[in-house]
Order: C-alpha cells, then structure tokens, then sequence
C-alpha cells in the first residue's frame, strides 16, 4: 500500500541512502582499477579490459538469481546480500592474491550491483506503492547516478588503490546499516515458485535495450570526439550526468501522472535531437546544450516502461521483471560497446552517434507494443494475468 500524496515516509528516504552508498562505493575503486592492474600487478592492456569486463558478464548472469531471491526470499534479503557482496569485494582487492583477485573482486562486486539494484527497486515500488512507481524508480536512479559519480572523485582523492578499496568496505557497511533499520514484512507467495516469462520480456526488454545503445558511445567516445571540436568533452559530459539527476529526482514522476507512451516518445525525441546534432561535431557550446538535451530525453524512457511493465506484473514477481528487464541493459550496453568501437575506427566517431540515433528507431518500434492498449493477447511479463 502507497503511504500519503505528501510524503514517501522515512522508510523510503533510507533505501535511497542505501543505494546511494551502495554505488558510491562500487564507484571508489574504478578510477584506479586499470593503474593497479597494469602497474602493481603487472597484467596487461588485455588483462585490464578482461577484469573490468567480467563484472558486466557476471551482473548480468546474476540477474536471473538476483529477481527469484528478492521475490522469494524478500527485497530486503535481497539488497543486504548484494551491498554485502561489494563490500567482500573491497576485502579481496585488499588480499595479495593478485590478478586473480581481482577477477574474483569484480565477480563479487558483479553479483552485488544485481542483487542491490534488483531488491532496492522492487522495494522502492512497494514503499512507495505502484501507482507512484516511476517517481520511485527516478529516486532509485538519482541514487545511483549520484554514488557512481561521486564514487571516483572519492576513491582518486583516497590518493591509492587499497584506501579506494576500504572505502568501498565502508561504504557498503554504512549502506547496510541503513537497509537494517528499514523494517519489511515478507510473506512468501502461494505462487512463488512461478517464473517470469523470458519470451514476454521481449518487447519491453528490446525498447530498454535500444535507448541505452547510446551510453557506451557517450562513455566510450564523447571526450574523443569532441577534442576534435573545441574540447569541450568534460564540460559536455557533466552536463549530461547534471541533467540526468536534476530530471529524475524533480521530474521521474512524470510517467505516473501522464500517459507514460507519452513521455517514452517524447523522450526519444530529445535523445534524437541530442545525439544527432553531436555526430555533427557542434562548437563548445551547442555540444554542451546538445548533452543536455540527450541526458533529459534519457530521464524517461526506463522509469516509463518499467512503470507500465510492473503494473501489470502481480507484486510475488516483481523482482524478477525487474532482473530481466536489467538484463536486456546489461545485454546491449555490451554488444554495442563492441559495435561503437568497430564503427568509429572504420567510419569515425560520428558513426558511433549515428548508431545510437537509429537504435532509437528500434526502441520507438518496441515500445508501440509496450505501450499499446491492453488486451487479451498483449504481451506481458508475468506468466498469468492474475491480480495481487
């Protein structure tokens, strides 16, 4: 049950420190992952890519163990066990077990970002109740983004790798000191052993997917491609984190109030027009208000299809739409890393933005069957049309 118009209550409020913390300690350690690999344990160029690829590997395998748990077992069992999974992976960069601690680190901390993301956004959805879903899930978000850019400024002024790593231990013990005193009733369903169907996953899961095509082109090539063009990368790249944050904490409610179809596409819309002016390489200033167009189309498109997918899934399965829905992320945020990579050294970095516009194409197909009125044989996630 939602609680009043005016207040998500105290309850809410410490779950969103929690991921908070929680992300900003995932965050602590990236800035100087790639240093202490290559230069105090000696790895390569190959190894540095391989230990930082295999928490994305690992996360999105642990997404379909990390929705049955939170369904299962309960949202707060869920997040505690992933805040204590980063935290185990503090310790072991802290061991002298060299690379292959490191590996182990990063699966630890892959296994973690699931199991706390998945429990904490199901949890907010039910605090909060699922009429108020998307504005749940914007402060879910603005929690994130906040830890994971607030993380490696913290982590570069702890001055070395090991403080960056202990860091990390405390900010996931502080992160679940918070989860502790947030009280959860968990009942486990009658139904509890049904799964949530892969095949109905399909079209919100693809829309997801296509809209987040653009990130690792952002991450990966924004600075590069904007050198070339007065330099203004950093400055452009804050503004699109800035905007991001300022959007879903003041506007991620938005999908509850308006039809949520509407603000997908209008989010879509302002991605369009931000990605395409940056593939022409504009001045400082059109690059910077460009960004923040993108990072305001972004604010919508995940919190409106998430909303409508979890309104029509009953409460038990939740946290596994919430896995799956993750996974599609996880998905094509890997392939098209590679796909930006290999575009931009045969075409050139414009070509890596072109991709991105056109992947928008393919979330606003997918998203006609998300969003289309409701009917007996609409696709849907759960795997029967029952009621709570």
């Amino acid at each position: 049950m939602g609680l009043s118009a005016h207040t998500l209550g105290a309850r809410f409020w410490y779950l969103i420190a929690a991921v908070f913390f929680g992300f900003l300690g995932i965050g602590t350690v990236l800035p100087r992952l790639g240093p202490h690999i290559r230069q105090d344990l000696g790895g390569s160029d190959q190894t540095v890519g391989l230990v930082v690829g295999v928490f994305y590997a690992f996360a999105l395998i642990s997404r379909f163990v990390s929705g049955p748990l939170a369904d299962r077992k309960g949202r707060k069992l869920a997040l505690a066990a992933g805040l204590g999974s980063c935290g185990i992976a503090g310790l072991i960069y802290l061991m002298p077990w060299g690379i292959p601690g490191a590996y182990l680190a990063r699966m630890f901390q892959g296994f973690g970002e699931a199991c706390l993301y998945t429990g904490a956004a199901a949890w907010a959805v039910e605090i909060a109740g699922i009429d108020r879903s998307s504005r749940a899930l914007g402060y879910i978000s603005t929690g994130i983004w906040g830890g994971i850019s607030a993380g490696p400024l913290i982590g570069t002024w702890a001055g070395s790798f090991e403080r960056a790593a202990a860091l990390q231990m405390v900010a996931s013990a502080a992160a679940i000191l918070l989860v502790w005193r947030i009280p959860e009733d968990h009942q486990p369903h009658p139904e509890a052993g049904r799964r949530v169907s892969i095949a109905g996953s399909l079209a919100p899961g693809m829309a997801i997917g296509f809209v987040n095509v653009h990130y690792p082109v952002i991450a990966g090539f924004l600075v590069l491609h904007l050198s070339q063009h007065g330099n203004s990368g950093p400055a452009a790249f804050s503004a699109y984190a800035g905007v991001i944050l300022f959007s879903r904490f003041f506007l991620g409610g938005l999908p509850d109030r308006i039809e949520p179809g509407v603000t997908f596409y209008s989010g879509l819309v302002a991605m369009a027009i931000g990605l395409s002016a940056l593939a022409l390489g504009p001045p400082p200033a059109l690059a910077i208000a460009a960004t923040a167009v993108l990072g305001f189309g972004f604010s919508f498109p995940w919190a409106s299809v998430a909303s409508s997918v979890l309104k029509r899934t009953p409460s038990h399965l939740r946290g596994s739409a919430v896995g799956i829905l993750s996974a599609y992320y996880d998905i094509f945020v890997g392939l098209s890393s590679f796909a930006a990579g290999a575009l931009s050294k045969r075409f050139g970095y414009p070509a890596a933005f072109a991709m991105a516009v056109v992947a928008l194409l393919g979330a606003a197909i997918a998203g006609r069957f998300v969003f289309a009125t409701p009917t007996h044989s609409q696709v849907r996630l759960s795997t029967a049309a029952a009621a709570d």
